[in-house]
């Protein structure tokens, strides 16, 4: 496979690397895991951080990314929610609209411990740009190619583990609910006529339109319109994700419509992407 190269400006070394990582293990203790909600949490997101880190990886590779690049998305990874851990014994709660947004607050975080300080500044400006990026509902025009690579690299690892982590939840019903985790909506039939019409529109939901957990099931499922490469919509397929939403939701022909169509738009875009070449 051929090596891409699509960050030439920057550069970590291993040395630099293995700093950063030491860095997250050691931020993360410092937090009370004697608070159980509080390290269930911590626990939730740390355990993300570490799979994104090998799904940016595992698309990167199979994307024929130089080592360079490869060690650049790893960072990328690493502390694309490092706002998270600190958002939540704050505010108690992931709700970006109702604390911080958690990009930016992370980003405030690696500046006032100096964490990107050993890194030349050009290559700690790139990783916090694309950090602030990851969270957005649509990234900027006129942004460098370089940035905007990474950024849909990171955002596709993002929602591959959320998907993992979200319908691994739902597949355990009966257990305990996590207020964190559904965001403190009410689980109520149905959804809004707004995140119905948004999906069959083939759009991306914003969270402005989420009033129930279904609805919030239905802007996951919808990301399908937000993935960027031909490994992700792959990866997306074989672990079944869409499936795994679909069946946590009560019947209905309208929920049927709707993944049906998703599912077309899924085989159609693994499907060209293998006999065009498409990333």
């Amino acid at each position: 496979m051929e090596t891409k190269d699509k960050s030439s400006n920057c550069v970590i070394d291993e040395t630099s690397a293995r700093r950063l990582r030491v860095w997250f293990d050691d931020y993360i203790d410092t937090f009370d895991m004697q608070d159980k909600e509080l390290s269930i949490n911590i626990a939730l997101k740390r355990e993300h951080t570490l799979r994104v880190c090998n799904e940016i990886a595992y698309i990167g590779k199979n994307l024929g990314l130089s080592e360079t690049d490869l060690v650049i998305a790893e960072v990328l990874a690493l502390f694309h929610d490092i706002g998270r851990f600190e958002q939540y014994r704050k505010y108690r709660t992931f709700v970006d609209s109702i604390s911080v947004n958690h990009a930016e607050f992370g980003i405030e975080i690696l500046r006032e411990n100096s964490v990107l300080t050993t890194l030349d500044s050009s290559t700690a400006e790139f990783i916090l740009k694309v950090i602030s990026y990851h969270n957005r509902a649509y990234l900027p025009d006129g942004e460098t190619p370089a940035c905007l690579f990474f950024s849909r690299l990171l955002r596709d690892a993002d929602k591959l583990d959320i998907w993992y982590v979200l319908t691994s939840y739902y597949s355990r019903s009966s257990e305990e609910k996590n207020r964190a985790i559904e965001l403190d909506l009410p689980d109520t039939p149905g959804i809004s006529p707004g995140v119905y019409k948004g999906i069959m529109s083939h759009s991306v939901i914003n969270h402005s339109l989420v009033r129930s957990l279904n609805d919030f099931k239905m802007l996951q499922a919808a990301w399908v319109f937000d993935v960027n490469f031909q490994p992700t919509f792959q990866r997306l397929y074989e672990k079944g994700y869409l499936d795994m939403i679909r069946d946590s939701i009560a019947e209905s022909k309208e929920i049927d419509d709707i993944f049906s169509m998703l599912r077309s738009c899924l085989e159609e875009r693994i499907f060209l992407g293998n006999v065009s070449g498409l990333l």
